[in-house]
């Protein structure tokens, strides 16, 4: 793989590997910066790969972010039309023409067959909770005397004394909080376990592959086969069940967090 201040003549942008049965020609997809997108088979495997002279690098990050969608889409689309892909690193590069590309394939034949029979009908999904956070503040005082306590505390006391009253009920309040997290976390991943190949909890902060997720306390990313959708749906739905609680889950994706990290 290219650095992102390598030199190079000429060199193929690579997406993904798929499996491709049949002719891979109708393949059309618009790459980063308006490229243009195909797929170089060999023996049954193809490299979905854009021309390019450099590096995609730059400053701009509403640029970097455009590109990396765009990165996202043509896997997206390469896992429609092919099955589950092997998607690269965003701007993996081969230096070389396409003889160069299709070289690579067959050095890394054996690896690549590997990876995408293990891969084969699993995807990536991802579920993000919210909770009503005034209802589960609600629930904790109910649940916890020592909250309660602070809280009858702080409506008490005069205003110097109920600063710092307040600092230790939200101390209370964040650990309780944290517990409730970690407990909704167990949950989700003890009735997945049967049903997913691997699971990962995200940090809640983290929406890669999701717009608006700055409300979930609570998200996970795992890999599964596809015939199990309908089963995690009714596990998620059991979970929704539960009052306050809005469960988002989005897939199937092309396996981002679970695919082997792949360098030409």
């Amino acid at each position: 793989m290219t650095e992102s201040d390598s030199k190079f003549e000429e060199g193929r942008y690579l997406y993904c590997v798929v499996n491709v049965d049949d002719d891979a020609a109708d393949f059309s997809e618009t790459g980063i910066d308006g490229g243009s997108v195909s797929v170089l088979v060999r023996d049954g495997m193809g490299a979905v790969v854009q021309p390019c002279e450099s590096p995609f690098d730059s400053d701009d990050l509403g640029r970097v972010r455009e590109w990396l969608l765009t990165h996202q889409s043509v896997v997206d689309a390469a896992g429609q039309a092919f099955g589950t892909p092997l998607p690269f690193r965003f701007d993996t590069i081969l230096k070389g023409d396409d003889d160069a590309v299709l070289e690579w394939l067959a050095d890394q034949s054996e690896t690549l067959e590997t990876h995408l029979a293990e891969l084969t009908g699993h995807w990536e999904y991802r579920v993000g909770v919210a909770w009503d956070e005034d209802r589960v503040q609600d629930e904790l005082e109910a649940d916890d005397a020592e909250l309660a306590e602070l809280r009858a505390k702080v409506e008490e006391a005069n205003e110097g004394t109920a600063f710092l009253l307040k600092k230790q009920y939200d101390n209370r309040l964040r650990d309780l909080r944290r517990a409730r997290q970690e407990e909704l976390t167990a949950r989700l991943r003890e009735g997945l376990d049967p049903l997913v190949s691997e699971f990962e909890v995200l940090d809640s902060s983290r929406g890669i592959l999701d717009s608006d997720s700055s409300d979930e306390v609570v998200q996970v990313a795992f890999l599964a086969h596809e015939k199990r959708e309908g089963e995690i749906g009714e596990l998620l739905d059991d979970v929704a069940a539960d009052p306050g609680i809005e469960i988002r889950f989005t897939g199937p994706w092309p396996p981002y967090s679970f695919a082997p990290e792949l360098d030409a």
